[in-house]
């Protein structure tokens, strides 16, 4: 069947200091998500939309696009501070309104199953074919994957990171916690970004990276959740996001969705800090010294 790649590119990568997104991470010039799309191809995808600001579209199309436009079907949606559904005062919200948001700009160029990324991860080749494969075989609605890594292959050694907790139930998701965590007196304690209390994980505990395989009867559950974002005070609103996992349980907990956790069986590679980026170079250098990719990923 066919499948179609969705990348989140509109963030701001405070932390790093700069766009992560089209940050060259090898010595031909490629980004992260070039070997996204390069594991999407080889797995069956045949498009890919990049959500993205709109400023950044000549920048997209002179750089990556230029790479891969005889290789897959590229479109681009925009994320826009102002695309709300009521009205409201957004002056002072520099920032789009989070992966809700995100994955509704790309509606319109979305006609069939699909995975959604970050743009500024590294998700391997065995995540990819697992949720190809997962596309290919899903046969009931409402029902998706989550491919989920173990914490201690996405921690950071630079500082604090955001993931996703997950709780499982047998092989099912049974809750998705959006959490900073950090290393605090040699234990690993999450801090929920809904004001949860903390709670501590391990290094095995599986993290969701935002990696996700949908059918396209996500999209009316998107909307719904976009709806009632907006029904919180204002003054609520310009400081806070509207997230998947957040939609997600909500689905769950109303037993609307089924969520399969697939563990990736995969690396991870992230660059939280721009002292992350070092440590993305020397492994992608090593994954190609033994052949995992080719020394010119587009040649």
């Amino acid at each position: 069947m066919k499948k179609t790649l969705v990348v989140m590119a509109a963030g701001m990568g405070s932390r790093f200091g700069g766009l992560k997104q089209v940050t060259p991470v090898d010595e031909e010039g490629n980004f992260i998500i070039d070997y996204s799309i390069y594991d999407a191809i080889k797995n069956g995808f045949t498009k890919v939309i990049f959500i993205i600001k709109e400023e950044y579209l000549d920048l997209f199309k002179n750089s990556i696009e230029k790479r891969i436009e005889d290789k897959i079907k590229v479109d681009y949606a925009f994320q826009r501070i102002e695309d709300v559904p009521i009205s409201m005062d957004i002056k002072s919200r520099e920032k789009p309104w989070g992966t809700v948001q995100a994955l509704l700009s790309a509606k319109p160029y979305v006609s069939e199953s699909f995975v959604v990324i970050n743009a500024d991860d590294f998700y391997g080749d065995k995540a990819f074919r697992k949720a190809s494969e997962f596309l290919d075989n899903v046969t009931q609605p409402f029902t998706y994957a989550c491919l989920s890594y173990e914490f201690g292959a996405t921690k950071s050694h630079y500082g604090s990171v955001k993931r996703g907790v997950l709780e499982l139930k047998e092989n099912h998701v049974h809750s998705i916690i959006e959490s900073k965590i950090d290393y605090e007196n040699e234990q690993f304690v999450a801090r929920p970004l809904n004001e949860k209390l903390e709670f501590f994980i391990q290094e095995e505990t599986p993290v969701s990276m935002n990696l996700f395989a949908f059918q396209t009867d996500i999209f009316p559950l998107l909307e719904d959740y976009w709806s009632s974002f907006f029904k919180q005070k204002q003054e609520i609103l310009l400081n806070t996001e509207a997230l998947l996992p957040e939609c997600l349980m909500k689905n769950i907990k109303k037993g609307k969705i089924k969520i399969l956790n697939l563990p990736s069986e995969s690396i991870w590679l992230g660059m939280t800090y721009q002292s992350d980026l070092e440590i993305v170079k020397d492994k992608l250098r090593e994954l190609k010294k033994q052949n995992k990719y080719p020394i010119d990923l587009w040649g």
